[in-house]
């Protein structure tokens, strides 16, 4: 029973990670696309995603990268914010929302 606790945490971190993909992740990644600047923003978040999380948290071997993520992804979340609708509000984001795009390029969402 308890090696099943681990697999729902993961199943649920990554139903959440797809939610945020959706909003977040793939409106800028296919803004990425036009515009180069924003690609190179998304990459430098991704990089401190995973810098944060690789020399951050003293457990990160210990638990699935997809669960870290999620957990850190809800964090920011705590102070919502408004969706960006079209690529043009990409172009001018605010921080939190290119770090959570950011995020699922480093969760390797970026290929969905």
């Amino acid at each position: 029973m308890f090696a099943l606790v681990p697999r729902l945490f993961e199943v649920s971190a990554r139903r959440y990670l797809e939610g945020i993909h959706r909003t977040h992740g793939a409106p800028a990644f296919a803004a990425a696309t036009a515009s180069p600047g924003l690609s190179a923003e998304l990459d430098q978040h991704a990089a401190a995603v995973r810098d944060i999380l690789d020399l951050g948290v003293t457990t990160a071997g210990r638990v699935s990268p997809a669960v870290l993520l999620a957990g850190y992804m809800r964090g920011l979340l705590e102070d919502r914010t408004t969706p960006l609708t079209g690529p043009a509000d990409w172009a001018c984001a605010e921080w939190l929302h290119l770090r959570l795009a950011g995020t699922c390029l480093q969760a390797g969402l970026q290929d969905r």
